[in-house]
């Protein structure tokens, strides 16, 4: 049968990375594709116990809840983002079904077909599914390792008159760069003198091994007028409660709100019951600093791996936190194809041109080092090295 479906699903696309993990979720397959925290880490006790201590509070824990979210998680989110200088009310935050629900409910509410999103290139694919799903003109702005360079951000800004600047300053998915106060405080600047409003989306800043080199987030500096922040608590307690959250400008939260009222009327008020007593009754920053030495590790055993790659060199910055690598393999190797013979030998990565704007560069890859212990990271990496040696001598050949 025909059927007639919105002219708006021709814009949407498929996840590169859930669709190679469709293909990689087999037993002999070490994989490094998924963005993915590792479930050895949980605190599995705690969410349990959290989990009972929300369900004797009695029944209202499992009644319908707050649109915005449950008021008590709402006012322990505000104290936690003092912590990172982000001084906001309960009252301007939304608790979302993960920080992608957010993304989602801001780009209902803020875009029409057309309007222009300045982003860099990489970045995030999932925000790239969403807002080409609403029809946007996706500009690429000019970056280096610091971020966006002022010039070209200014020059679009005034050329494209865009409605939004989307940015992961705080290692980035998928380059795990990060970006220099002098340039979060330029692209502030350049948002207030154009009134253009920025989305910080920041789902890794709690996993920082080095907090000296980790500036304030953007919406530390903002007086709550320009900058949307959103995180999540997938990365730091568990994917599964699927419990997130964006702060910003009242206007457009309570917007969001009432769009999130149309889309499924509160994110899980039991999970967010629970997380309440979590954060009250677990030592939550303790359990954060184990996941950073841990994470921490593994990415030193991932770089030492990468450092056995001979031949023509291959180059990638050493992440300050967050989850991942970003390599750059010589020019004549196609990441695409060479995916197809690491997972013949038993390994898995994500090329990198799914996550370009534009002008993909093929020889690039996305390599995940926190959801492996450092012995599977040795047996994965040796694979993939073995595959990156042998393609190069192939080609030399």
């Amino acid at each position: 049968m025909k059927y007639g479906f919105s002219k708006r699903v021709k814009y949407m696309k498929s996840s590169a990375v859930r669709d190679i993990l469709k293909v990689v979720n087999r037993g002999d397959v070490i994989s490094f594709a998924g963005g993915l925290p590792d479930e050895n880490l949980f605190p599995v006790d705690a969410v349990r116990q959290a989990f009972d201590k929300a369900m004797t509070a009695g029944n209202k824990t499992l009644q319908y809840g707050e649109t915005e979210g449950v008021f008590e998680l709402r006012a322990r989110l505000s104290s936690r983002m003092m912590q990172k200088g982000i001084n906001r009310n309960p009252e301007d935050i939304l608790v979302t079904s993960g920080s992608q629900q957010a993304i989602d409910l801001f780009a209902r509410i803020m875009f029409n077909p057309g309007d222009v999103i300045l982003t860099e290139n990489p970045t995030y694919l999932a925000a790239l599914q969403v807002f080409e799903s609403y029809e946007t003109n996706i500009v690429a702005v000019d970056s280096d390792d610091e971020g966006m360079i002022e010039e070209d951000l200014e020059d679009k800004i005034n050329r494209l008159k865009p409605k939004c600047i989307y940015v992961v300053p705080t290692y980035s998915n998928p380059g795990g760069k990060v970006w220099s106060l002098e340039r979060r405080k330029k692209l502030l600047e350049l948002a207030k003198k154009y009134h253009v409003v920025i989305f910080e989306d920041d789902p890794y800043g709690d996993i920082q091994f080095d907090k000296e080199a980790s500036p304030p987030p953007i919406a530390s500096m903002d007086d709550n007028k320009f900058v949307l922040y959103t995180s999540t608590f997938s990365k730091t307690v568990v994917p599964a409660m699927r419990i997130g959250w964006i702060v910003g400008p009242h206007q457009i939260i309570r917007l969001m709100a009432q769009a999130k009222q149309a889309t499924d009327l509160h994110t899980n008020s039991i999970s967010q019951h629970a997380l309440v007593h979590l954060i009250d009754d677990f030592d939550f920053d303790g359990h954060i600093h184990s996941l950073i030495e841990t994470y921490h590790e593994r990415m030193l055993v991932m770089k030492n791996q990468l450092q056995q790659v001979e031949g023509d060199p291959i180059s990638f910055v050493t992440p300050k936190g967050g989850m991942f690598f970003w390599v750059e393999m010589p020019e004549y190797v196609n990441t695409t194809d060479l995916l197809d013979t690491a997972v013949e030998h038993g390994v898995a990565f994500v090329p990198g041109s799914p996550f370009y704007v534009s002008n993909a560069k093929q020889n690039t890859m996305r390599l995940n080092f926190t959801n492996a212990n450092p012995e599977l990271i040795k047996e994965g990496m040796n694979r993939l090295v073995t595959v990156i040696n042998q393609s190069q001598y192939e080609t030399i050949s």
